[in-house]
């Protein structure tokens, strides 16, 4: 079961130091709940599931081994009712969209190649026949798929096209006297590529094509294809693959690739929720723009991103709980005593590495909560207009990427603030960022999917402020209420100028505060777009090429804009999680870390803000001033902030974070003790020649 450690308030304080503002109390227990979020029992059922063997990942196995025992395990998630929450409760599932999502992302900490295998069978194949599909195609196979009857591939990734969907080049064409569709790969570059359970394990395929019909390419669609005999597991005639082989992470699933050499399939195999073809040809969509289908088609499967997500933040966690855990109990050097070495955690440096990242990972936790809300909102259909699909979208683009380089970055400096041990492959450092390595390019290249955001901020900030001139823009300041900018993922609607109230200077003085916060990162967003957008104005009425090569100049600058914008996001969602704070100790350490967040962002971009004229060089280098102090009034509270996150032993599966290092310490302290106190302990050396040559004085006195 959930390990979430259930200490009162009193409790707590009573394992503090001396009372004062830097020992608040954290109500453990309470803090957990809340990061648990909406789908609470959903995430505990799914995390007793994570804490069992049958689930874990076994180190040292072959890929071929891996890939047999994760398959094995999808089976065992299927006879546990672990994945047929989204799927609709005639057939049944529950019609529960952000619970789905949130039990599977749980699975990151039993073993990051089944959830993704997992996620590939009913988050991805599943999915797309779900979501893209009707009534008759639900019917057909869905109750399979959901059975692992027939295990399947989500084959849209081209070995020549992976983010650049539209412009794949497998090709599905209309033969009106057969009534059926040539699926058809004319070239190698045009071969399915890093297509899990396509090497061994898949039946069928949702394969994405452009289909034609009459002479017409009507744009990318999908299509049900039956892959291989079921008796044999050989593909059927027409079609053809390789495996992917041993890659750098993830092996226990089956990547492969997949070609087609003018394989038939019925006309109703198409999924023709948004656009369908009559049996003599006739194409029809409910969406007329071609561009507005292509993106809604898209747009049901961003569920993968906002797993991934979430799957992020959840292996952060698991490493961030060993790693201060481990850091609390390892002693080196002797620092401040002739005789008592100190711990890791005491030092300001490892502090520095451990607790800015603690801070970001709650930022992003929190962040995730919100994503996986609006989600399921559109996915029930409680909100689901074009614009709430579109502002998903767009925080699902924002978030991933963030997150996802977040865990990387957060695995890495954890592993290296472990030492030697941390390299250990029984500490799981190294294996858990090996496999998350590829969240940062998979369901969306990350710079990618900022690219996107950072459109998505130049058309808002058109529709806002196309009214205002550039020297206006040039010197705002910023003020909104908290979670606007959360809650409307581009800038419509969020930003109140203040053309000639003061300079942004002025909220640098008062870095502590979560107005002045927000208003220096609120600030930044809204300069680098309103710069952009200056840059770029005039751009559609260029030729394509100048325009394009217009936008090529100025890329690296909307990306920045849009990754600010991502770390508005998450500081936004960490600001309105305090309010739901109730206990004060609590909230006040939350505050710390919230503030540590936000002049850790300030902090990375300092540049940015002096060369602006955001904050003197004078504020500029109290801010490196601010953390460290705030490093102090957090380390006191450091393993509670952790123990939070709820995960267990069976969920770390860490040596290090066992209290076998505290056992180590204790054994070789008391050793040096009774060593001393016997009075048989040797001489040091150095003592020896102080004693001989008194005229030396001893290092450190004056």
């Amino acid at each position: 079961m959930t390990e979430v450690v259930d200490r009162s308030a009193s409790e707590a304080q009573a394992e503090q130091p001396a009372s004062g503002p830097e020992t608040q109390a954290i109500d453990v227990a309470a803090l957990g709940e809340q990061l648990l979020g909406r789908w609470a029992d959903v995430r505990r059922t799914a995390r007793e599931l994570a804490a069992r063997p049958e689930v874990h990942k076994i180190e040292g196995l072959t890929h071929t081994e891996h890939r047999r025992r994760t398959f094995a395990q999808l089976k065992y998630l299927v006879a546990n009712n672990a994945v047929h929450r989204a799927f609709p409760s005639r057939l049944g599932g529950s019609d529960d969209h952000g619970g789905n999502i949130a039990g599977f992302e749980e699975l990151v900490t039993a073993d990051p190649s089944l959830q993704i295998k997992a996620g590939v069978q009913w988050g991805l194949f599943g999915a797309a026949v779900m979501h893209l599909g009707t009534k008759p195609h639900h019917d057909q196979w869905l109750p399979g798929i959901m059975s692992l009857d027939i295990p399947g591939c989500f084959a849209m990734t081209e070995t020549g096209h992976g983010s650049d969907v539209a412009s794949i080049a497998t090709t599905a064409t209309y033969d009106v006297d057969s009534q059926e569709f040539v699926i058809h790969t004319p070239f190698r570059a045009a071969w399915k590529d890093y297509i899990g359970n396509a090497a061994a394990d898949g039946l069928a395929a949702v394969v994405f094509a452009q289909l034609i019909s009459q002479g017409v390419n009507h744009g990318v669609h999908a299509f049900y294809v039956p892959l291989r005999d079921p008796e044999t597991m050989e593909f059927l005639p027409g079609i053809g693959g390789e495996d992917d082989g041993i890659k750098g992470g993830l092996n226990g699933i089956d990547n492969g690739r997949l070609h087609f050499n003018h394989v038939r399939i019925p006309r109703t195999n198409l999924l023709d929720r948004y656009g369908s073809v009559s049996p003599d040809g006739e194409y029809t969509s409910p969406i007329h723009s071609p561009g507005r289908r292509f993106f809604t088609m898209l747009g049901t499967l961003v569920q993968g991103r906002v797993s991934l997500d979430g799957a992020a933040v959840a292996a952060s966690k698991v490493a961030l709980k060993a790693a201060i855990q481990y850091a609390s109990e390892r002693r080196q050097f002797t620092a401040s005593s002739t005789t008592e070495e100190e711990v890791l955690l005491d030092y300001q440096r490892h502090q520095r590495r451990l607790f800015t990242r603690l801070a970001a990972t709650y930022a992003a936790s929190f962040a995730h909560e919100q994503l996986l809300e609006k989600f399921d909102d559109v996915f029930s259909g409680r909100h689901d207009s074009d614009e709430d699909r579109q502002d998903l979208e767009t925080l699902a683009a924002a978030l991933k990427p963030l997150s996802t380089w977040q865990a990387l970055d957060t695995l890495q400096e954890c592993r290296e603030a472990c030492g030697g041990a941390g390299f250990l492959i029984e500490n799981r450092f190294t294996s858990l960022r090996a496999d998350m390595d590829v969240y940062a390019t998979f369901e969306g290249d990350n710079t990618v999917l900022l690219q996107l955001v950072a459109k998505r901020l130049l058309a808002d900030y058109a529709k806002e402020f196309r009214n205002l001139d550039f020297g206006v823009l040039a010197r705002f300041v910023v003020g909104q209420a908290a979670g606007a900018a959360l809650h409307r993922t581009g800038l419509r609607q969020v930003a109140q100028f203040v053309a000639d109230s003061g300079l942004p200077q002025k909220a640098a003085l008062a870095l502590r505060d979560e107005a002045g916060q927000r208003a220096l990162l609120t600030d930044r967003v809204q300069t680098m777009v309103a710069e952009a957008a200056g840059a770029l104005r005039g751009a559609g009425k260029l030729p394509h090429h100048k325009a394009a090569a217009l936008f090529n100049e100025h890329q690296d600058e909307l990306i920045e804009a849009a990754q600010a914008h991502a770390e508005l996001l998450q500081w936004e969602a960490f600001t309105e999680a305090l309010a739901a704070v109730a206990d004060p100790g609590t909230r006040t350490v939350l505050t710390w870390l919230r503030d540590l967040f936000g002049l850790s962002l300030i902090e990375k971009h300092l540049s940015w803000y002096l060369m602006n004229g955001r904050m003197s060089m004078q504020r500029g280098r109290t801010v490196g001033a601010y953390i460290n102090r705030l490093l102090t009034k957090i380390r006191p509270h450091a393993l509670h902030l952790v123990d939070a996150f709820g995960y267990g032993p069976a969920h770390l599966r860490a040596a290090i974070a066992t209290g076998a290092e505290q056992e180590r310490q204790d054994e070789a302290r008391a050793y040096y003790r009774a060593e001393r106190a016997s009075g048989s302990a040797p001489v040091p050396e150095k003592s020896l020649r102080w004693q001989k040559h008194p005229e030396r004085k001893k290092p450190g006195v004056h």
